[in-house]
């Protein structure tokens, strides 16, 4: 009952945001002057108003979407929606644009294990810094098949703060208070000894365009992150790259708990193969430099995962090779405090701006892709060197772009395999609405 009032109330947010401003009266327009008599010439009428066009983008300011123009009512209310399966992920925003403040409201909830984060964001765009001011609530259950009913929640605040060098080029600082909860017996264990807040800084240097989800994750708000399957959403042009970095640390003084140090990279590339064929490289990274420990309590029995519970970092921010973001076709829930992975993608068309009418929609493009990844994670460095320990990936799959009336989406599908250890097939699609 308690998750279905915090659904409500999110849901209730953003049906709040999603109202339309009230636009604002024009002021009056004073009438033209009295033509006077001969022989003066005539009065020259006022030229009306210009159309309202969207004012260009600051300079590596990333803007938000296309909200800027003027669109009817009912598409400016459009929602961003993307669906994911067999995940059962939805993540939906809705945004307002007034004047040089953007107001977004986001829920991401998880229809298979009752998972939900919502979000509520202030920005605003400086003629040479951008400022966000984001509040979260985050509560995750466990998996579904284990038949329990606990649970993790983080609430906190954040603040971000990016300064624009060029259209490409960002650095970017924030600073996070995370306040951590939790019913798992094993994790209330570990917050006894290590505690439950996390205040941390991190300070990040972004090359590529603003749009980018996952780099602006790295550098931002990871929970809010929107995974894709693929690379190309990235607006990644011909030849084109693109480079994140950062370093977070976890500071143990005032209310923090953890203390660490926790770096994170990500570069891509585009490869031309043809003129309408392309290969797209990946190459990402983290790592823990350093991390408080603490001595394990002989009164608790012996934990399963000695290495997690002795060091002072929060559960969530361990590296891991599953998901989205990391190797496709990988089920092992191995995680560390040292990653390497990369990933390459061939994207193949079929067609392209050729509209074709199936199932009541049209198809305008789309592309055939091939996959494979290759990674690694740990908690010491020697795993970059143990080539025994790499896992690679591999899997076909599509991605198309359709329209159905006025509304147009990103249809996206996978299905990939680890080619090493068990753990079967893993398919994966995901739908996403744009304007």
């Amino acid at each position: 009952m308690a998750s279905l009032r915090r659904l409500a109330a999110a849901a209730s947010l953003v049906a709040t945001l999603c109202l339309p401003a009230r636009a604002q009266q024009p002021e009056a327009t004073p009438p033209p002057a009295e033509p006077t008599p001969a022989p003066l010439p005539e009065p020259v009428k006022p030229e009306p108003p210009a159309p309202t066009q969207p004012a260009p983008p600051a300079v590596g300011v990333a803007q938000p979407s296309n909200d800027l123009g003027i669109k009817p009512a009912d598409e400016r209310l459009l929602p961003r929606l993307d669906v994911f399966f067999p995940e059962g992920d939805l993540d939906l925003r809705v945004s307002r644009l007034i004047n040089e403040v953007f107001f977004e409201g986001q829920v991401k909830y998880n229809v298979v294990s009752g998972d939900i984060t919502a979000f509520l964001r202030y920005k605003y765009y400086g003629l040479r810094r951008t400022t966000q001011l984001t509040v979260f609530d985050s509560i995750s259950f466990s998996r579904i098949e284990n038949n329990s009913n606990d649970f993790d929640r983080v609430r906190g605040a954040l603040l971000l703060l990016q300064w624009p060098l060029s259209y490409s080029h960002r650095t970017s600082f924030l600073a996070e208070f995370d306040k951590i909860s939790t019913n798992k017996p094993t994790e209330v264990d570990r917050l006894l000894r290590l505690g439950s807040t996390n205040t941390l800084v991190r300070y990040s240097y972004q090359f590529g365009t603003p749009e980018d989800g996952r780099s602006n994750a790295i550098v931002g708000e990871p929970r809010a992150q929107t995974e894709r399957l693929f690379s190309a959403f990235r607006d990644i042009g011909p030849g084109g790259a693109g480079f994140t970095a950062a370093v977070t640390y976890g500071f143990p003084w005032g209310p923090g708990d953890y203390d660490y140090v926790k770096l994170e990279y990500e570069a891509l590339k585009r490869f031309d193969v043809t003129r309408r064929s392309f290969l797209i490289g990946r190459l990402a990274g983290g790592s823990y430099p350093h991390a408080g420990t603490v001595k394990p309590d002989p009164a608790l029995p012996r934990s399963s995962e000695p290495q997690v519970d002795r060091l002072r970092i929060p559960s969530s921010d361990f590296f891991q090779l599953t998901g989205r973001d990391a190797l496709l076709g990988v089920k092992d829930r191995r995680h560390g405090t040292e990653v390497v992975l990369t990933t390459w993608e061939y994207f193949m068309p079929w067609f392209i701006e050729k509209p074709h009418h199936f199932l009541w929609l049209d198809w305008d493009n789309w592309y055939w892709v091939l996959y494979a990844g290759y990674g690694t994670v740990g908690f010491d460095k020697k795993v970059y060197s143990e080539l025994g320990n790499y896992i690679p990936d591999a899997g076909v799959g599509f991605e198309s772009s359709v329209r159905l009336r006025k509304y147009r989406f990103f249809l996206s599908g996978i299905v990939a395999q680890a080619l090493k250890g068990g753990g079967g097939v893993e398919a994966r699609i995901s739908v996403k609405s744009y304007r």
